[in-house]
């Protein structure tokens, strides 16, 4: 994994952004993410799209290889964790989460976990809640008006869309940032990306294999 990093303050609270789809708050030792949409891909093999297994499998690994970097004490899901039913894909999180065992799971409920909590607990998860609120924060899986707490957001999949020398169009995941609100990128790697619904005035933060870039 090729990790770059770009840190910013909000709030007065140290976040650093990384091109691997995720955020560490360090003042909470908290690695962020959102979208993670566990069981995506067997769910489209189970209705006869192929898909190999192995973009969750590198999901995971990216998510282990985080963690081992930065050594959080939570993990704060901002939704979306699961995309449909219990799947094969819950036991390679339950293998994944084996690996760190004392990591608390905080997921923040989005409109795709639908599924028990019991179902969640099984596989690692230590609380779930609609919202979750911690220093100047509230973190929500789509934004929330507050008038004393910043949000962290996700739901959107955000990107930007650039203009080649050559003509073309190419898209990039990105964070995007506002005087109020964080929206977090997809965690996983196969969505499609929103490069149209942003808040005004925001400011972007994209990123490649690479490296990170404020736009």
């Amino acid at each position: 994994m090729i990790l770059a990093e770009k840190t910013i303050v909000l709030r007065q609270h140290t976040f650093v952004l990384t091109n691997q789809r995720a955020l560490f708050w360090k003042e909470a030792k908290s690695l962020v993410l959102s979208d993670l949409h566990l069981g995506k891909t067997a769910h489209f093999r189970k209705n006869g799209i192929a898909l190999p297994s192995e973009i969750i499998e590198k999901d995971l690994q990216r998510l282990s290889d985080l963690t081992l970097h930065f050594q959080p004490q939570k993990l704060i899901i901002v939704g979306d964790f699961i995309h449909a039913g219990k799947n094969s894909e819950f036991n390679l999180f339950s293998e994944w989460k084996s690996q760190f065992p004392d990591l608390k799971i905080i997921l923040v409920k989005g409109n795709h976990d639908r599924i028990s909590k019991d179902k969640l607990y099984e596989i690692g998860v230590t609380e779930i809640c609609e919202f979750h609120a911690e220093a100047h924060f509230i973190f929500s899986h789509e934004e929330v008006e507050s008038k004393e707490k910043f949000t962290i957001s996700g739901h959107i999949h955000p990107g930007i869309q650039m203009k080649t020398p050559v003509g073309r169009y190419v898209k990039f995941p990105s964070f995007v940032v506002t005087n109020s609100q964080l929206i977090l990128p997809a965690f996983s790697s196969f969505t499609g990306l929103d490069t149209r619904n942003h808040p005004e005035k925001s400011s972007f933060y994209f990123f490649t294999e690479e490296g990170i870039y404020e736009l």
